[in-house]
């Protein structure tokens, strides 16, 4: 894949293309504090689409948002748009894994006019809050941006073995997966290197919308969906969730496959093979 910028008007959108030219259009979206590198192992197993899978704002190569702005779910709804019309496609497939799958969703929700299929591997729709824990996230959060120092120099990583090991004491998956995202979340310092991602990333969300809001989003979808879910699930996507999100589809289909939440990148052929029958027809 080859690496590529689109110009938005908030900054430029880094991005990896590779396929067919010509072929089906797929643009890709990565999971939280993952990148672009995500989709390679599964870009090999699809080469007959043209898929463009980007470094959402803040990630990879990317840019970040302007000083003293937030990370606001909605707001990633125009970063898709903007790389859709950057790239000339007025329609395209999604496909989206994690919180990518959860923007690709509310995408769809949205512009639907925008996207042809829907194609979500570990997600249906964001996470969802309880009403009673809104008082103190949102204490919590405002706590969190007003005490973090945009303005300390970055934190030194040694090398490259140090970053992968960092990575996988925060998300379990194989070390050939995280090292694939690490190679791309790093730029070079005089002896060492520094994260490329926002720090304003991982702090918390101030607002989880709830489950019947989400449900409602899902019931403005036009796209056929395909849902790819790991075996065993992650409790913020556990199958009751997931059979009370996929009931709200008016054309909806689940593909469940054992693996860890990484599956695209460590089963890249078996993820493949449901996506290229539902991309394909």
């Amino acid at each position: 894949m080859q690496e590529v910028f689109l110009d938005t008007a908030r900054g430029p959108i880094a991005a990896l293309r590779g396929g067919t030219p010509g072929g089906p259009r797929v643009l890709a979206l990565h999971g939280w504090l993952d990148n672009a590198a995500s989709f390679l192992p599964l870009q090999a197993q699809l080469p007959m689409f043209d898929l463009v899978a980007l470094d959402l704002p803040g990630h990879g190569a990317s840019a970040h948002r302007l000083p003293g702005y937030d990370y606001v779910f909605v707001d990633w709804i125009h970063d898709v748009l903007d790389a859709l019309d950057a790239l000339g496609w007025q329609r395209a497939h999604l496909l989206g894994h994690s919180m990518g799958g959860a923007i690709a969703t509310v995408v769809a929700a949205s512009a639907p006019e925008r996207v042809e299929k829907l194609a979500l591997i570990e997600a249906l729709g964001p996470i969802s809050g309880i009403a009673d824990e809104a008082g103190p996230r949102l204490r919590q959060a405002v706590a969190a941006r007003r005490a973090l120092d945009t303005t300390r120099a970055p934190r030194k990583i040694p090398d490259l073995d140090t970053a992968v090991d960092a990575r996988l004491a925060a998300s379990k998956m194989t070390r050939e997966a995280a090292r694939l995202i690490v190679e791309r979340n790093l730029r070079p310092l005089e002896d060492g290197f520094a994260w490329r991602s926002d720090a304003r990333l991982t702090l918390p969300t101030h607002v989880r919308t709830g489950e019947a809001f989400v449900q409602s989003w899902l019931r403005a979808i036009e796209a056929p969906v395909l849902v790819i879910a790991a075996d065993p699930a992650p409790p913020y996507f556990n199958p009751e969730i997931r059979a009370g999100r996929l009931a709200q589809l008016r054309d909806g289909r689940v593909q469940v496959i054992a693996g860890g939440h990484h599956l695209h990148m460590e089963q890249a052929a078996r993820v493949a093979e449901p996506l290229r029958e539902f991309l394909a027809t």
